[in-house]
Order: structure tokens, then C-alpha cells, then sequence
């Protein structure tokens, strides 16, 4: 009898994921020196510097197509870098050294070291836009939520889905003036709210964990972001609506050039396309998703989550480095750290 199933070649190695995590954990060592020291650019800066090394050691020809360096006037790695060894698949790569920069300085929880990695020409290119408006669900609300609906609506669907009254869905916010509105909706609607201060990367995976205690990610956050969270959100199953939002006339005027409709409703697979992407994420301050990097005399813990859409694999692999077998042989200083102020 003949076997007619075949095998369907991928162009991106599901071995690939080990080696990306290795980049974001030498970026969560590299800026965890700098945690609660109250110096965002030095930690960030650390933490690129970590990661350009490493992530130019992959097997892999990339171009860095989703960045932060622009609008944070950060020393990211920049949009259009060719990053990898120059062998393996052609991919897009998206990068956040730190998300939550201000969580890392001021010691605060869920800063992450992330990276996603998709096919060449899958991740949205939002142009001059950094700002977006988001919706982001897991598995179990996907099929109910439309950005378009408005809040309470939404808010009235997630809590049917979740058999109960409004009042016990919880929605994550990033608490900016400009969300008061969005606010007071939410609140008028009877639902809870989870603010958080940075790092909305965090905020829609734990709208997407069934674990989680939040059910929905809603508001106004960077487009850099919410393209990588796509990147994590397909690989679990979850969704994000999202419309391109301008700051300004200026940056209108240059979203309508690009060719954008600003009022088009972004989905997932718009954000990022196909069915074979990573994401990875090692924690930096501890968090409900990820530990931060703990040191202990001659090493450092990291934890670090790992999936991949395309065989919708999670991993949390708990990883010991002992940092004098890597300071003999790694182009990454994990043992530095600031120097004291002076008297």
C-alpha cells in the first residue's frame, strides 16, 4: 500500500526557536544589572548591545522591519538592519531589547527581553505610524470581539461567552491620560480594569492565557508592540483588532501617502501573515507571565517562553547560567553591570 502524505517543507527550522531564546535571555542578563537603578537608556542600551551580539550568531538572513529606535529616540536595534549570520531561511525579525523600560529602571513587574520572527514580507508595515488602537482576546473570545462594536458591547459578549455578569470581566488598560475616556466607559459597562504602566506586549498575552485573570486588552498602545503581540497571539490561538491611530495631522498626512485606510479594522493574520512565526520572551523583572533574572553568587536564573505558530508549541524553559564558563567564550559581558556614582 502506497503512502500518499506528504511531507510539507517549512522554511523556517522549528530548531530555530532555541536559538532565538538565547538571544533574549543574553538581552535579560545584559539589562538585569540595570534594574531599578532608574536609568531606562542605560538598561536599554545594554540589553541591544546583548542582542545585536547574539542575534547575529542565528542561522538565519534577516531584516529587523519592526523597531522601537524612532519613536522611543532609543538605541534600538534599527528598522532595515540585516541581522543573522547570513545563511538559512530569509525571515522578518521584530525586536523589544526591554518592553517596559520604565517597569525595568524602577524595578517593577513584567519587562521582558522579546523577539518574533516570521517569514520575509509577513509583518505588517505600519509606516510612519507608531500608535494603534488595540483589542486583543484569547482563544475562547475570538469569535465575539469586533473593535467596532464599542466597549460595552464587547465588554456584554465576553461575559456571556464567560457565563457571567459583566461586573466579573476584567479588561488591561496601559494607564495614559488618554485612555480616561475608554475608562469611563469600561467602568460605566460595570467591568473591572487592571491598569499597567508599560509593557502592553504582557498585557495582551495575558488577555490570551486562559489562565490568566484578564480577560481583554483594550486601548491605545505602540504599533511595534501590537505587531509583535500578533506574532505571540496567533501562535496561541488568540486574536488582536486593531486601526492604525496617528498622533497627529502630520503623521496622518504621511499614514494616508503610505497607502494606509485608518479605518480599517487590522486582524491577526493582517498583522502578521502566514502560519509559521516565533515568538520569545525571557523575563527581565519578575511577572504573571515570565521570573526575572535572578543572580546567585558565580550565575543567573532566567525563565523564558517560547512559541511557535505553525505547531502551536508553548515552552517555558527555566535556564542556570554560570557566568564565568560564559564570560571564557561569549562576545556578551553578562558579569558587567553600572558603575557606582562616585562620591
Amino acid at each position: 500500500m502506497t503512502n500518499t502524505r506528504t511531507r510539507i517543507p517549512q522554511n523556517l527550522d522549528r530548531n530555530l526557536a532555541l536559538d532565538l531564546v538565547r538571544v533574549t535571555e543574553a538581552a535579560a542578563m545584559a539589562a538585569g544589572r540595570w534594574v531599578g537603578r532608574g536609568d531606562k537608556e542605560g538598561g536599554d542600551g545594554a540589553a541591544v548591545d546583548a542582542m545585536r551580539k547574539l542575534i547575529n550568531s542565528i542561522p538565519m538572513r534577516g531584516v529587523v522591519v519592526i523597531g522601537e529606535g524612532e519613536k522611543d529616540n532609543a538605541p534600538m536595534l534599527f528598522n532595515g538592519e540585516e541581522v543573522g549570520d547570513g545563511t538559512g531561511p530569509e525571515v522578518d525579525v521584530a525586536v523589544d531589547p526591554i518592553d517596559g523600560t520604565t517597569l525595568m529602571s524602577k524595578g517593577m513587574p513584567n519587562a521582558l527581553a522579546v523577539l518574533a520572527v516570521a517569514e520575509r514580507g509577513a509583518m505588517f508595515d505600519p509606516s510612519a505610524v507608531f500608535y494603534m488602537e488595540k483589542l486583543a482576546v484569547g482563544p475562547v473570545y475570538a469569535d465575539v470581539v469586533d473593535i467596532n462594536a464599542g466597549v460595552a458591547e464587547n465588554l456584554r459578549r465576553i461575559a456571556k461567552v464567560k457565563g457571567t455578569d459583566i461586573s466579573e470581566v476584567t479588561v488591561c488598560v496601559l494607564d495614559r491620560s488618554r485612555h480616561d475616556d475608554l475608562v469611563a466607559q469600561i467602568r460605566r459597562a460595570g467591568a473591572g480594569i487592571r491598569f499597567i504602566s508599560d509593557g502592553d506586549i504582557a498585557g495582551a498575552i495575558a488577555a490570551a492565557r486562559g489562565e490568566s485573570d484578564v480577560d481583554v486588552l483594550m486601548g491605545i498602545g505602540g504599533t511595534p508592540e501590537g505587531i509583535t503581540a500578533a506574532c505571540a497571539l496567533k501562535c496561541m490561538g488568540g486574536v488582536m483588532q486593531a486601526k492604525l491611530w496617528p498622533r497627529d495631522d502630520e503623521e496622518r498626512e504621511k499614514a494616508l501617502a503610505a497607502g494606509h485606510d485608518l479605518d480599517r479594522v487590522l486582524t491577526t493574520d493582517d498583522l502578521v501573515t502566514g502560519d509559521n512565526c516565533f515568538f520569545v520572551a525571557t523575563g527581565v523583572t519578575s511577572g504573571d507571565l515570565l521570573r526575572g533574572v535572578r543572580y546567585r553568587a558565580g550565575g543567573a536564573y532566567t525563565q523564558s517562553i517560547v512559541m511557535r505558530s505553525k505547531s502551536g508549541t508553548i515552552r517555558v524553559i527555566d535556564s542556570y547560567h554560570r557566568l564565568e564558563k560564559l564570560a571564557l567564550y561569549s562576545a556578551v559581558d553578562f558579569d558587567g553591570r553600572p558603575l557606582a556614582e562616585q562620591e
